[in-house]
C-alpha cells in the first residue's frame, strides 16, 4: 500500500532538512522490533549494514527488554515506539503494559490484547488506550532509553478520532515526533479504504502546530519471495518521489521461531535478505538516494510551549 504525498503544505520535510527540491530522501524503517528474538536479530543486522535507518518496538512483547538494551548499547541508532493495541498472531500472543483492571476495554476473552483493529475500536475507551500508551512509553523510558519516535501498531491509532488525538498528544507531552502524512487525495482515499477517519484538516491543523509530516509513506510492497520483493524494492526505489519517504519493512530470519509464528515468514526473511544486500547499497547508490531518520527530523518538530 503505498500513501503517496506529494507536497501541499509549503516546504517538502525534505527541504526543510536542508535538502534540494528534487532530492529522494528515504527512510528504511524496521517495523515490529520487540515481537521476537528473530525479528530482534534481523533488524538489528539490517541496522549494521546501514540499509535500514530507522525502527521501533513493541514494548508489551516478549523480546522488548533485548531490543531496549541494544537501543541503550547503540544510541547512533534510530528507535522509536512501536504503540500496540492489537495482538493479530494466532498462537503466540501479549497483554497490556498496564494494569488490567485500568484497561478492560482492551483485553479480548482469552485475556490478551485484541487481535484486530476494529475490537479496539469497538470495544476500548480512549481514557483506556492513554492509560495503555502511557504505560508503554513510562516503560520504555524507565530502562533509561529515550526513543526518538512515536508510531502505531496496524495503525490502530488512526482508527478512532479520540484515539489520534490522544496519539498526537503523547507525542506532545513527550517532545517526540510522531509518525503523520501529509493530506493529498491519494491518502484520504487509502484512509477511507481503511476506514480511517482523518481529513486533509485535521492533517494541515497538526502541521500548524508543530509536529512534522513525511512527505511519502509506502507500507508495503507485492511479493513473497527474496527475488519478487527485489523487482517490487527496485521498481519503488527507480520511481521514488522527491521529498522524505518512510518505507516500512518488516524483517526476520529463516528460522523456526517465524515460521511458527507467522505464515508470513517468507516476506519478512526476503525482506531481511534484500536490505541487507550489497545489491540493493549499490542502487541507492545509483539513484543518488539519501537517508534520513526520525532522529533528524525531530528537529523540526515545533511544539508551541516547548522549547528544544
Amino acid at each position: 500500500m503505498i500513501l503517496a504525498a506529494s507536497v501541499v503544505l509549503g516546504q517538502s520535510t525534505a527541504e526543510r532538512l536542508g535538502y534540494s527540491p528534487q532530492d529522494r530522501v528515504l527512510m528504511v524503517h524496521a517495523d515490529d522490533l520487540g515481537m521476537s528474538h528473530t525479528v530482534n536479530a534481523a533488524s538489528m543486522e539490517a541496522f549494521r549494514h546501514g540499509l535500514v535507518t530507522s525502527a521501533s518496538v513493541m514494548v508489551p512483547c516478549p523480546w522488548f527488554l533485548e531490543i531496549a538494551n541494544f537501543a541503550k548499547e547503540h544510541p547512533e541508532y534510530d528507535i522509536g515506539l512501536h504503540l500496540t493495541l492489537t495482538s493479530e498472531w494466532r498462537k503466540y500472543r501479549w497483554g497490556p503494559v498496564a494494569s488490567r483492571d485500568k484497561v478492560p476495554g482492551l483485553i479480548d476473552a482469552e485475556g490478551y490484547l485484541w487481535r484486530d483493529v476494529r475490537s479496539v475500536a469497538q470495544h476500548a475507551t480512549a481514557a483506556e488506550v492513554e492509560t495503555e500508551l502511557r504505560a508503554q512509553i513510562d516503560k520504555a523510558l524507565a530502562t533509561g532509553w529515550r526513543p526518538t519516535h512515536l508510531d502505531t501498531h496496524m495503525g490502530t491509532l488512526y482508527a478512532r478520532l479520540d484515539y489520534w488525538e490522544v496519539y498526537a498528544k503523547l507525542g506532545r507531552e513527550y517532545n517526540l515526533p510522531v509518525m503523520l502524512m501529509r493530506p493529498t487525495p491519494e491518502f484520504v482515499a487509502e484512509a477511507s479504504k481503511d476506514g480511517y477517519p482523518i481529513t486533509p484538516t485535521m492533517l494541515e491543523k497538526k502541521d500548524q502546530e508543530g509536529y512534522v509530516l513525511l512527505d511519502h509513506l509506502v507500507t508495503g510492497v507485492p511479493g513473497r519471495s527474496i527475488a519478487e520483493r527485489k523487482a517490487s524494492y527496485k521498481k519503488l526505489l527507480t520511481d521514488l518521489k522527491p521529498g522524505v519517504t518512510m518505507l516500512i519493512v518488516h524483517l526476520g530470519l529463516n528460522d523456526d521461531e517465524l515460521k511458527n509464528i507467522t505464515n508470513n515468514w517468507e516476506a519478512r526473511w526476503s525482506d531481511y535478505r534484500n536490505f541487507t544486500d550489497p545489491e540493493m547499497r549499490d542502487l541507492f547508490r545509483e539513484l543518488s538516494l539519501k537517508q534520513t531518520t526520525w532522529r533528524a527530523m525531530s528537529k523540526l518538530v515545533r511544539y508551541k510551549g516547548i522549547t528544544k
